[in-house]
Formats: C-alpha cells, sequence, structure tokens
C-alpha cells in the first residue's frame, strides 16, 4: 500500500509539473521548449487516454506463427514500434532470442530504431546488436529489390500505423506486398491496432497525384488496421499489374475500431503524444503550407503558428533543432503565434467521426499572406487539386465534405469486405 502511495504522488508531482509547462506566455516573451519528457509520460498525458490491457497485438502472440517460422530464413520490415509483450523488448530481439533465423531487416522512414528525423534520408547499415544487415527503404529505393529479397523465405511485417493516408508506413506496406509477390516471397503480416481506427474522412485520392504520401485511391483516414488494409491491396487490384501477395494475418486479439487506443511505444519521433496521433489527421495538412505545426517543439502535431500572426493571437512558441525528431524545423528561433490544441477535448474530436478542417479553414482567413500560405507539398497531401482551390474560394466546411462524395461513401462500402474486426 505504501508503495502505491508513493508512486501516485509521484505521477500527481509530474501532472503538476507538466501542467507547469504548459502556461501560457505572454506574447512578448514567447514559448521557451520545456527539457524532454519521458515518452511512457507523455503518452499517457491526456487524463481520458484509455490502453485496453486486453488487447493482444498480433506479435504478443508468438504461439500462433513461432512454429511457422522454424527452419526458414526471415526478413522483418520492422522499426521501434515492432515490440513483443509487457515490458515492450523489441520483436527482432525476441525472435532471436527464441530461435527463429533472422537474415535480414527492412526498416522504414526513420529508419528500424527509429531514431532518424522525418524526411532524413537512411542509409543500409548493419544492427549492431544482433550483427543482422538492415535495409533501408527510405533511401536509395522504397521497393525492397530481387537482390533485398535473395535468400528469404518469408518475411514479416510488423509496425504501428495511425491510420492515415500520408503516413508513409502505409506505402511501406504496399511496396513490400508488391516485392514479395514479384518475387514469390510469402508475407506475414502481425497486426496492430489503429488509434485512429474509428474515422473514415477526408478526400479519396485522385490517382493523378500518387506519391510516397498517397499512392491507392484511400481517402486521408481509412480506418482500417494493416492486416485489414493488406487484404484490400490484393483485393482491388492496387498492386502493380494486379499481382496478389501471399499473405498470413495474425490478427488482433479482443480488438474492435471504436476503442481508443494508445499506442505503447511512439509511432515516430513527432507523434509523441496520443493527443499528437488524434490531432494528426487534421493537422498534417498544416504540412502543405507555411505555418509549423510545433516541429522543434516537444509538442509536435498539437501546436500551428507563423510568425506573421502576431498581434492576431497571444499563443507563441518558438521552433529549435532537436536532434532525433527536427533538425532544421519550419521558423526554427523565430517566434511564431498561433493556437495551442493541448487543452482540446480529444474524446470530442473522436465522437464526430470526422478530420478537423476548420482550423485550416480559419487560419487562411486570417494569414495576411495568403499568397503564400500553401506550398507544392499541400497537393499531394490532400491528394487533389480541389481542396486548395476551395480554401482559397472561401469555401464553407459543409460544402467541401460535399465535394468528397460520392467517392468517400464508395469507398466505406468497399472496406467493409477487407474488416478483420467489429
Amino acid at each position: 500500500m505504501k508503495r502505491m502511495v508513493s508512486i501516485l504522488s509521484i505521477f500527481i508531482a509530474l501532472s503538476s509539473s507538466l501542467s507547469a509547462q504548459q502556461q501560457f506566455p505572454s506574447p512578448e516573451r514567447g514559448t521557451r521548449n520545456p527539457k524532454p519528457i519521458p515518452q511512457p509520460f507523455l503518452r499517457h498525458q491526456d487524463k481520458k487516454t484509455r490502453v485496453h490491457g486486453d488487447i493482444l497485438t498480433g506479435a504478443d502472440q508468438t504461439e500462433l506463427y513461432l512454429d511457422y517460422l522454424k527452419g526458414k530464413n526471415i526478413g522483418m520490415v520492422i522499426n521501434q514500434t515492432s515490440v513483443i509483450g509487457k515490458n515492450n523488448i523489441s520483436s527482432l530481439d525476441s525472435l532471436v532470442k527464441l530461435g527463429v533465423h533472422i537474415v535480414k531487416i527492412f526498416g522504414p522512414e526513420h529508419g528500424f530504431r527509429g531514431t532518424a528525423s522525418n524526411g532524413a534520408t537512411v542509409n543500409d547499415t548493419v544492427d549492431p546488436k544482433t550483427g543482422i544487415p538492415a535495409i533501408s527503404l527510405y533511401g536509395k529505393h522504397y521497393k525492397p529489390t530481387p537482390e533485398d529479397l535473395k535468400g528469404i523465405d518469408l518475411m514479416i511485417f510488423d509496425i504501428q500505423d495511425v491510420g492515415t493516408r500520408f503516413y508513409t508506413y502505409l506505402s511501406t506496406l504496399h511496396y513490400v506486398m508488391e516485392a514479395c509477390a514479384e518475387n514469390h516471397v510469402e508475407l506475414m503480416l502481425l497486426d496492430r491496432p489503429n488509434p485512429n481506427g474509428y474515422l473514415v474522412d477526408g478526400p479519396v485520392l485522385d490517382t493523378a497525384y500518387r506519391s510516397f504520401v498517397g499512392l491507392d485511391p484511400i481517402p486521408i483516414t481509412h480506418g482500417m488496421t494493416f492486416g485489414e488494409y493488406a487484404q484490400m491491396l490484393n483485393g482491388e487490384g492496387w498492386l502493380r499489374n494486379h499481382a496478389k501477395c501471399k499473405l498470413k494475418i495474425i490478427k488482433v486479439a479482443n480488438y474492435i475500431h471504436s476503442l481508443p487506443y494508445s499506442p505503447p511505444i511512439n509511432p515516430s519521433p513527432n507523434l509523441n503524444t496520443y493527443r499528437s496521433i488524434i490531432l494528426y489527421p487534421g493537422l498534417c495538412l498544416f504540412e502543405g503550407t507555411t505555418l509549423s505545426v510545433g516541429r522543434g517543439t516537444m509538442y509536435p502535431f498539437q501546436v500551428l503558428g507563423h510568425p506573421s500572426l502576431k498581434g492576431k493571437f497571444s499563443y507563441s512558441f518558438t521552433p529549435v533543432s532537436i536532434p532525433g525528431m527536427s533538425e532544421d524545423p519550419p521558423h526554427k528561433g523565430q517566434l511564431c503565434y498561433g493556437v495551442d490544441l493541448r487543452n482540446d477535448d480529444i474524446d470530442s474530436i473522436r465522437s464526430t467521426g470526422k478530420i478537423d478542417i476548420l482550423w485550416l479553414l480559419k487560419l487562411y482567413q486570417v494569414f495576411p499572406d495568403k499568397e503564400h500560405f500553401f506550398n507544392s507539398y499541400f497537393t499531394r497531401l490532400a491528394g487533389n487539386e480541389q481542396l486548395r482551390r476551395q480554401i482559397e474560394a472561401g469555401k464553407t466546411e459543409e460544402e467541401i465534405r460535399e465535394s468528397w462524395e460520392p467517392e468517400l461513401s464508395r469507398f466505406k462500402m468497399m472496406r467493409k469486405k477487407y474488416l478483420l474486426y467489429k
């Protein structure tokens, strides 16, 4: 009992400290970036975050697939989120210890240990812990080559997703499946929950604007796990030449799409809280504008701002270089004025079932230099040219949402064929 009281006292003290750090500063002083907060605490800073302890990821259920791996040469597409058990041990390290013969590692954006900044080129390397070669799928090429797959009997894909079209792990899955299909390598997908699995919304990608932040004709949020999406890639013939990947899915146990789920490991350096993951589907569109989304602070995808908004907002922050998160963030060293969404009720955001585009409309309206509000990246994130034109024309949220139909409703109907969970 004394130990429980002690732990509770520490938690209360930490909570008070964090609250103090989040006090709004005066416009004159700006915001100093607080010292990094340990990841486990960052994940639980939202009081209403619920982590469902009964959920077992595909990776956790080793009894379902371990025998299948024995005697095979295994490749693994993994990153820092690829963990097994309550102690969050790397699935690579766990399987090696269990006698599985891992011959190659493949890492997505941010690298297989998750330490590279957003957009940073990742080179091939060797894992110092296991001595296994690690091939980058975010360097010279996005898709494994025949040479990369040579000698591999089975590929494992085990990565945490956040359920958005422009989160590049989705494109990595597409290319890995395509390469496996073309080279006759079976893929085992260890499925994980989608924290935004309840949300299916946004404009469906116009394939004339395909890129690594959007390969397939899906909306901004697709509401599927990787296992479900893999079935869609096969079923809809979206892989090159309508190839079919031999697929074995280890499902998540005790999961349904409506469950709030906070991943045990940050899915990428700048999605370092449950709140940022929930806000990400709407706020990532600001990466296609001149505004800062908080990269270069310890609260990315929770704040928005720009130096030229001084006088329009009292809240401010100053982006700085943070190794492993944002080496050279937009507006580095400049005081940015804007909005702080760290106290927004994210449960109410979830309840709408819609991505938030209102801030995009509002901030465009008040931005003084509208000619330079958007950059070329916005079209790739939006998946069409129409959204930018609608915002510039002053269209309402309702008018914009109406334009997403009937493609969005068609996608929702198609999606039902591939769902593995209620």
